[in-house]
């Protein structure tokens, strides 16, 4: 069961994702290189291709996904809501900001649930085998 719901989260997770990389591009919001390879990297992929190991190694592949989520949570709270900046959910052009900060939100809940799941998923398994 708690790989059904890591998978809803994940996909879930990258479809938000999707639409917030739309709200930086429609509000205009360059990221550096540095920010850009983190959120192809470690935003995008490795939750995924953690989704994908867990249908052979469950607790590796979730592990995976709730570091990747971790540090996802970790990056959107600072950039969106802490460091003052162009990507702070205060600073986006006003016809962004409303989808720009509704999705800054989703994803810190689908991050949050992610770790959570993850962390469940990967002690479980864990917890089977021992």
């Amino acid at each position: 069961m708690e790989s059904n719901l890591l998978a809803t989260i994940v996909l879930l997770h990258l479809a938000i994702s999707v639409v917030h990389g739309r709200a930086h591009t429609g509000a205009a919001i360059p990221l550096r290189l540095a920010s850009t390879l983190f959120v192809y990297l470690v935003i995008i992929a490795a939750p995924l291709a953690g989704l994908a190991l867990t249908r052979w190694r469950r607790a590796a592949g979730a592990w995976i996904v709730a570091a990747s989520l971790g540090g996802a949570l970790v990056f959107g709270l600072i950039n969106h809501f802490v460091v003052p900046g162009p990507d702070h959910v205060g600073h986006v052009a006003a016809p962004w900001r409303p989808l720009f900060r509704v999705t800054a939100l989703l994803l810190i809940a689908s991050e949050a649930a992610g770790v959570a799941v993850a962390i469940w998923s990967a002690l479980a398994r864990t917890r089977r085998t021992a």
